[in-house]
């Protein structure tokens, strides 16, 4: 990535955040700049919002309204603001499964490049990371950086059982295990 396309999307995701936050929309931070405020390393590509399933209507209207440029994606479950080569992924799905208003009550308010927002717990950030992985992608090298990082704000036994159904997370937390990353308890499968 240049530079010049990290401000991009460190401004888009800041314009983001404010028409969100100006039209009473309930959001948080997630993905990769989430944990990068939390001290993970910053992402090379998109930024993620989580609205609630019941608020994206609205939520991309807000959005339209405050001048930005939103793109209707063949996905169903998101939306796409866009400002040059860059973009913010709005998602009302994650996982397969709505994005329910608890799951944005937990997000924490922090500022984000001198915007205060909601930004998703450390746990519930590596839950949503690690629910995301299947047989098509499985990419522990992106999320090794992310775990050692956040590794004392996580609650590594929700994580556990939150993800106990998806057998490429729970091989990445016994990975996590191995590698002294989390406690082996929590490691073991």
């Amino acid at each position: 990535m240049q530079p010049s396309d990290r401000d991009e999307i460190r401004d888009l995701l800041k314009r983001t955040a404010v028409a969100l936050k100006e039209g009473g929309v309930p959001f948080a931070l997630c993905g990769g700049y989430a944990a990068w405020v939390r001290g993970a390393p910053e992402p090379d590509h998109d930024a993620d919002f989580l609205v609630p399933s019941a608020e994206a209507e609205r939520a991309v209207k807000i959005l339209h309204d405050a001048g930005l440029q939103v793109e209707d994606p063949a996905e169903d479950w998101l939306t796409k603001v866009v400002q040059g080569n860059s973009f913010v992924d709005v998602l009302w799905r994650t996982c397969g499964h709505p994005v329910e208003s608890d799951l944005i009550e937990r997000a924490e308010d922090r500022s984000v490049l001198s915007v205060h927002m909601p930004v998703l717990a450390a746990t519930d950030i590596l839950v949503t990371k690690l629910m995301a992985l299947d047989e098509h992608y499985c990419d522990f090298s992106r999320l090794l950086p992310v775990a050692r990082a956040l590794r004392e704000q996580v609650d590594w036994h929700t994580v556990r059982r939150e993800v106990a159904d998806n057998d490429f997370a729970v091989v990445f937390l016994d990975l996590l295990g191995r590698l002294g990353v989390v406690g082996e308890e929590v490691g073991a499968g």
